[in-house]
């Protein structure tokens, strides 16, 4: 039982809501859950539960221990480890149902020997590098690939992938380009004999924006993650329905104090009050992913309107002026991220102030912030 009082919580229902949305904006494509890092931080097994009762096809995660946790929490939908195996983990996934992104030639020569090892046949979807610069075959090296393939007969190529590096960019040319590249590979793994079931390109972004990269003749499969959490990739991109965030991240006021002008406040006195001045002490800091990069920017929702946040952002706590929010108390539920009142304030806009995106906000909230879930 958390004792206090910050914590994330998690609506199911926003969440089931958007997968809904997602399905609406790609009609027959079926839809492949990345709940990898904790689901964006948002808890990878009850979100897993959630979108397997709505009835997802697979859930995407990064690493084989990801997905063993799925597993030994009774998950029983198909798991697809987009980062595949290091040493040691292609007996694991066998093992327990999971299906690895091979690129390499020696992937499928250590996949194969564990199937045989197992008397069974493993399952895998090949991923190729259309431009992300990241993992896969690089195309020109797709036939010898395929040629590798053919004789590592206990592994069965059933798809085929590649990730976008710019689909959340406005008329990028590299997004035409790997589209280009990705029917290439499919058209030389069916000339080779291979006829992958699930072919799958997109992900959150050129699902809501890309046709082409969702076209159920071709890309069966789409990979969203941020949309699932309620957050638009980009602003330019408008779904068929308003995505709903999934966490909100609150906290509450621990302590009040009055100070006079000239008062320094927190580490290495960044911020010194101006006036007589009323500050509230927050339960929340840099251990919890609040990141210290808000000191003297950010600001927080007390009754339904911001308070800034004055001094450094220390470990475990945060203080914000709130002299111009009369009937502040101790005990008060203060909002970091979601809505009170007519305020809203989102990861999007945290990110702004921290210099980064919203998908780092989510997963830097730490494990000792507790999910506590709501609207199932």
């Amino acid at each position: 039982m958390p004792i206090r009082p910050t914590r994330a919580e998690i609506d199911l229902g926003a969440l089931t809501r958007n997968l809904e949305t997602l399905h609406t904006a790609a009609p027959g494509v079926d839809v492949l859950a990345v709940v990898k890092a904790d689901a964006y931080g948002h808890g990878a097994v009850p979100v897993s539960r959630s979108l397997e009762a709505a009835g997802v096809r697979f859930l995407g995660v990064a690493l084989v221990e990801e997905g063993l946790a799925l597993r030994q929490a009774g998950l029983k939908s198909d798991i697809l480890v987009l980062g595949g195996a290091y040493d040691g983990g292609w007996e694991v996934m066998l093992e327990h149902r999971m299906i690895p992104v091979v690129f390499r030639p020696e992937h499928l020569t250590a996949l194969d020997a564990a199937a045989a090892a197992r008397g069974t046949t493993a399952r895998a979807h090949l991923k190729v590098d259309t431009g992300m610069g990241r993992l896969g075959v690089l195309p020109p090296d797709v036939p010898a690939f395929l040629e590798a393939a053919r004789d590592c007969r206990r592994v069965s190529l059933e798809g085929l992938c590649s990730h976008f590096a710019n689909a959340d960019l406005a008329d990028a040319a590299l997004t035409a380009q790997q589209v280009t590249r990705f029917r290439t590979a499919l058209g030389q793994m069916r000339a080779a004999g291979f006829d992958p079931r699930w072919r799958h390109l997109s992900n959150s972004a050129s699902l809501l924006a890309l046709p082409e990269a969702r076209d159920g003749m071709e890309m069966n499969l789409a990979r969203p993650g941020l949309a699932l959490y309620g957050l638009r990739p980009a602003p330019w991109l408008r779904p068929p329905r308003v995505l709903e965030p999934v966490l909100s991240w609150k906290t509450s006021v621990v302590h009040l104090k009055t100070v006079p002008a000239g008062t320094p406040i927190s580490y290495g006195s960044t911020w010194t009050a101006p006036r007589p001045s009323r500050i509230a002490t927050l339960p929340v800091g840099y251990a919890d992913g609040w990141s210290r990069l808000l000191s003297n920017r950010g600001a927080v929702l007390v009754g339904g309107r911001r308070a800034p946040i004055v001094g450094r952002v220390c470990m475990d706590l945060c203080m914000v002026d709130v002299t111009d929010l009369p009937g502040v108390e101790v005990g008060d539920e203060v909002v970091l991220i979601g809505r009170q009142g007519a305020e809203v304030q989102d990861a999007h806009q945290l990110a702004a102030l921290e210099s980064t995106i919203a998908y780092d906000v989510l997963c830097a909230i730490g494990a000792r912030v507790p999910r506590v879930v709501v609207g199932q």
